[in-house]
């Protein structure tokens, strides 16, 4: 959530962290500098002030706009102590030999985490990663605009159904585009067989041609929390942004299933500044930096205690905050580089149609 905290909480974050030693330093001011590749609007400045003030180091945050183009610069050869990408390019930098096994004897709060980021496919023990944030992809609407009845009997159909033509966002994302399309058809979102991404591909052009769409990215997200559309495919995180500004937004993860996901924390394996990073991923997944970062960018929270308190104060009654765990449908993407091609192309059709 786009917020700060009050005074006394910042005061109470820098203090107890200072104090119980609980962001992994136990006060150790040892200084130096620590470079971090992650996406945007992805952390609190008060948790790396924090940070900063706790143990000395000169926190550096370079930016990427998607994992593909992260990729691209880890390829030229920059060189960053932590990167944040995603679960299925984890695992290509893992398969690539691109980041470096974590000790987890320095990074003791993953005792701290909760259990649904735990030991996923793309890094079962956890050798590699340290979850940083999670989430699902659902429908967010206007619930005074469209009917609840149509969304939960229809699910992903809902954004065909041409009594909302004209009032639908379009996720411009290859990858989501198609998983929603899949998942409507019944088939998984990983699949590489070429019927069924051929037959996905004509559902995504059915929604070009009647639907009137807006494709976009993130200006959907102010667009829908200042009511510009009533319906759009979002993200977990912003949706409980959305439907805390707009308390006529509602979200709903199809029952015929969606991408469950998790962003995590990985050491490149040329770090240069290892110490520093291992104290960073401790601070990070504790109690108060957790609370803070969790509650300032509105995605669920890796630490089990957060995210029982946070989902019964800041995010009291939103139902974006925790994504659901229960539906066998939803699955994690893999990283599956020829099947992406295929889609990339066939995306660029929809559009234009």
């Amino acid at each position: 959530m786009k917020k700060l905290f009050s005074v006394l909480l910042v005061l109470a974050l820098l203090l107890c962290s200072a104090c119980s030693g609980k962001g992994g330093s136990e006060g150790n001011t040892g200084g130096g500098e620590l470079q971090i590749f992650m996406p945007g609007e992805y952390i609190s400045d008060e948790v790396i002030s924090a940070f900063e003030k706790e143990t000395g180091i000169e926190v550096k945050i370079t930016n990427f706009d998607s994992n593909e183009s992260m990729y691209t610069k880890l390829l030229g050869g920059s060189v960053y102590d932590i990167i944040i990408p995603s679960d299925y390019m984890i695992e290509r930098l893992i398969a690539e030999g691109m980041v470096q096994k974590i000790d987890k004897s320095q990074v003791p709060n993953l005792s701290l985490l909760y259990d649904g980021v735990k030991n996923m496919d793309y890094d079962p023990d956890n050798d590699y990663s340290v979850p940083y944030f999670w989430g699902n992809v659902g429908i967010v609407y206007d619930g005074t605009l469209v009917d609840e009845a149509d969304v939960t009997s229809q699910g992903w159909e809902v954004l065909r159904n041409t009594k909302y033509a004209g009032m639908i966002y379009m996720y411009d994302s290859v990858r989501d585009s198609f998983m929603m399309a899949l998942k409507a058809l019944g088939y998984s979102m990983n699949t590489s067989n070429q019927d069924e991404l051929n037959a996905a591909f004509d559902w995504l052009v059915q929604i070009s041609k009647t639907m009137d769409p807006a494709f976009v990215t993130d200006e959907a997200i102010d667009g829908l929390a200042y009511g510009e559309k009533a319906m759009g495919m979002m993200y977990s995180g912003d949706a409980a942004y959305i439907l805390s500004e707009n308390e006529n937004m509602r979200y709903y993860a199809p029952e015929e299933g969606t991408n469950y996901w998790v962003d995590a924390m990985v050491l490149h394996k040329d770090s240069k500044n290892l110490e520093n990073a291992y104290k960073f991923m401790n601070y990070i997944i504790d109690y108060d930096a957790q609370y803070e970062n969790s509650a300032y960018v509105g995605y669920a929270s890796v630490n089990a205690e957060v995210l029982n308190d946070l989902s019964h104060e800041d995010f009291d009654g939103n139902e974006a905050y925790i994504p659901r765990q229960q539906n066998a449908k939803d699955e994690v993407f893999h990283n599956d580089e020829a099947t992406l091609k295929v889609i990339a192309e066939l995306w660029v059709k929809v559009k234009n149609n």
